[in-house]
């Protein structure tokens, strides 16, 4: 099958992809790296009437460094991250999760914003920034607004943009040279998306502490993590997974159970090595 027909538009800058859109009316799609999207059309599970190819702007490539954080571009490639070519306010686990995604061929094209903005449940930058507590630079038609991780994802393949905005960059704080992080998903082989996914931060020095389960239906499951920091606890674990939709004893839960309980213990062996 072959995408329905469609418009074409490939703007050089915010405001006039911002233009469009709202022209567009609510029948317009922006297009960056086309790793989810372009299979979607493909499938006619999407049938947008115009499409907005964002990737010339140049605004978009932008990382700038702040003291607490970085703000990267929302055409920022899976692949720039993974290799380091963009700054990791992370100390390493963004580019751990990046060289997790999908394929090479994938990350080449995929972009951070793109990823966000389809806001797939099992992918993974929807999970990270959740947990990081990340904040999304949106632009429209005259406007611009900063839109927090908790009110990003209200449901599934759901944003906080409005149909004539685009997200233009994201805002990651940094992480101190002691924090300590475990992420792990499940997958049914490599390069496939997670039918579970769960992650944990431990950073002393910004009294974070905090873990996330993801890949479940709707926006991820963000909780402080203090009974899970330094040993598995079973009845904290089992109050959050329920929390987050789960049934104990279906195979959902034993899932996502079995990878928080090893981001847990990832988490923990980085503890013992640097103690």
């Amino acid at each position: 099958m072959k995408a329905a027909a469609f418009e074409y538009e490939r703007p050089r800058s915010c405001a006039e992809a911002a233009r469009l859109l709202h022209q567009s009316a609510g029948r317009g799609k922006v297009i960056s790296g086309g790793q989810s999207l372009g299979a979607m059309m493909n499938l006619r599970l999407a049938q947008p009437e115009l499409l907005v190819d964002v990737r010339g702007i140049d605004a978009l490539q932008r990382c700038d460094i702040e003291a607490d954080g970085i703000w990267l571009g929302a055409n920022t490639t899976h692949a720039a991250i993974e290799d380091g070519r963009v700054s990791d306010p992370t100390g390493g686990l963004m580019r751990q999760v990046a060289s997790g995604i999908a394929y090479r061929a994938v990350r080449n094209r995929g972009t951070l914003g793109g990823s966000l903005a389809h806001a797939d449940p099992a992918a993974d930058w929807v999970n990270l920034m959740a947990l990081l507590g990340a904040q999304y630079r949106l632009e429209g038609m005259g406007t611009a607004r900063t839109v927090s991780s908790t009110d990003w994802m209200p449901g599934a393949f759901t944003t906080a943009l409005r149909e004539d905005e685009i997200l233009t960059a994201v805002r990651i704080p940094r992480l101190s040279a002691q924090a300590r992080w475990g992420y792990y998903k499940v997958s049914r082989k490599a390069g496939e998306f997670a039918q579970a996914l769960a992650a944990i931060i431990d950073d002393p020095a910004r009294r974070l502490r905090r873990a996330l389960i993801g890949a479940i239906d709707g926006a991820p499951h963000v909780f402080e993590a203090a009974a899970l920091i330094d040993d598995w606890h079973e009845a904290a674990a089992d109050v959050e997974l329920q929390a987050a939709g789960l049934k104990a004893g279906t195979y959902e839960y034993q899932i996502h159970a079995t990878a928080l309980a090893r981001a847990v213990a990832t988490a923990a062996a980085m503890r013992s090595s640097a103690a």
